[in-house]
């Protein structure tokens, strides 16, 4: 949304345009409202990316690592680390570049991905680019709200999983009442509090409970599982949907170079320890079980560890305002009722697939693949593809990249890989999976993987040494 047009100014930086808080604001709203209400900083913006970029998926990693076999579990995370961490990179140049030129043309400029496409490539860019974009963004915020419910669920099964995600998908249309990534700020400061808190809580409480009687660690064992389990770490590292928007969110975007890579840093520190101990902690059970809270003791600690919901919903939520026109609505009323179309696909799908897990690899393999990984680096080869536009480049390519041979040589790597492994094999075993839980629980299950919870966690002796069963 473009609320930073209305509250800053443009400033000419170096050899493009920044955004500068403009320094009414403050007389304009409260401190205690900027504080916690107005947000640009990269401060704010790494908060954004780390929020959303591992919280729905962080349950279900000690699965994939189940999958993979510990070995190959940590070895995709930091691969799909630093390939996320380049195509976000190769985001931020290629909006940069749209935001000069556009700028210095006297036009406005716009604040979605596939805009930037539109303005640098073309229509037919755009198009591909809203498809893919629009479409995960929706199965990202309806794979949030499964994990919401499916947590709750955890905290109290007095009620199923299927209720849960009626009860949660009411209080999380709440959102629409949020006008922009401006306003984030709170929310994604708690995301990754209670992200961070959650990781932590996953391994602390694997180690306390010690490995399973008879625990086996098998993996890999099937390439449709391998391949599953692969395409759901490549979804953990794509939060790239919102990238644009974060961006533009920012008073200084070109800072966001280095942000994306900080905030995938800090998230390997959160997502290697938790699905390492779960996995050696529970082994093969992870197998059945995608959300790894159905395997630890009921505890006050494990109810406290939640997931937010509500960053992927938020660029629907602009795509449709525009839509209908009313983007440019001042009254947040009318644009929070116009937006609630937008909760009930999200709600209804939500109930439809809750496979919490599979549904994420086959977000991966299908959409991710393609929105985060294969159209930037495609997008960064052909608008830099004449010498006229590399020697004109706002933003050239550091020498540690090898330049434009080795910027162009690594977008080729990553648009082979990820076609091949993260659509061709990942689509495949992905697919697979997700038909066979369809055929196993039915579409609208009750209660996905509701199996008896484990008691609570007996008191630790001080001559506890074995193992505890489950």
């Amino acid at each position: 949304m473009e609320f930073s047009d209305k509250t800053a100014e443009s400033t000419v930086v170096g050899n493009y345009v920044e955004m500068e808080a403009e320094g009414k604001l403050s007389t304009m709203k409260s401190r205690i409202s900027k504080l916690f209400w107005h947000g640009g900083s990269a401060y704010d913006a790494w908060f954004s990316c780390a929020s959303n970029q591992v919280a729905q998926v962080l349950l279900t990693l000690p699965y994939s690592f189940s999958q993979l076999g510990m070995t190959s579990g940590i070895l995709f995370q930091l691969f799909y680390g630093l390939l996320g961490s380049w195509t976000a990179y190769l985001i931020s140049i290629l909006y940069v570049e749209y935001r000069t030129r556009k700028e210095r043309e006297k036009v406005v400029f716009r604040n979605h991905w596939f805009e930037v496409l539109d303005g640098l490539l073309g229509k037919h860019w755009r198009n591909v680019g809203l498809a893919f974009n629009c479409t995960f963004l929706l199965f990202g915020s309806v794979i949030q709200l499964i994990a919401c419910a499916s947590n709750i669920y955890y905290i109290n099964d007095n009620l199923d999983k299927r209720t849960w995600t009626y009860i949660f998908g009411a209080c999380c249309a709440t959102t629409v009442f949020i006008p922009s990534f401006h306003n984030y700020r709170i929310w994604s400061f708690l995301g990754l509090i209670m992200t961070t808190y959650t990781a932590w809580y996953l391994t602390i409480a694997s180690l306390l409970h010690g490995q399973v009687e008879g625990v086996t660690h098998s993996g890999p064992t099937k390439m449709v599982l391998y391949f599953t389990g692969a395409t759901n770490i490549l979804y953990t590292f794509g939060g790239h949907a919102v990238t644009v928007e974060i961006m533009h969110a920012m008073w200084k975007p070109q800072k966001f170079k280095a942000i994306y890579l900080l905030a995938t840093l800090y998230v390997l520190t959160l997502t290697l320890p938790s699905a390492s101990a779960v996995y050696w902690a529970f082994g093969d059970l992870l197998l059945n079980h995608s959300n790894a809270f159905s395997l630890l003791p009921r505890s006050p600690f494990k109810d406290m560890a939640f997931i937010t919901f509500g960053f992927a919903c938020t660029p629907l939520y602009f795509v449709w305002e525009k839509a209908i026109g009313l983007h440019e609505c001042k009254s947040l009323c009318k644009r929070a009722m116009a937006r609630l179309p937008v909760v009930i696909p999200i709600w209804f799908l939500a109930i439809i697939f809750p496979f919490f897990g599979p549904i994420n690899s086959t977000v991966g393999s299908l959409l991710v693949s393609f929105t985060v990984y294969i159209i930037p680096a495609l997008a960064h080869i052909f608008t830099f593809r004449s010498a006229a536009a590399r020697e004109n480049a706002v933003e050239q390519p550091s020498k540690y990249f090898g330049r434009w041979v080795g910027a162009y040589l690594i977008n080729i790597f990553v648009v082979v890989w990820v076609l091949i492994v993260g659509f061709g094999f990942g689509g495949w075993a992905s697919m697979t999976n997700f038909i066979n839980q369809i055929d196993t629980f039915g579409l609208f299950t009750k209660c996905y993987q509701c199996l008896p919870q484990p008691p609570p966690m007996p008191p630790l002796r001080a001559n506890t040494t074995h193992h505890h069963a489950l």
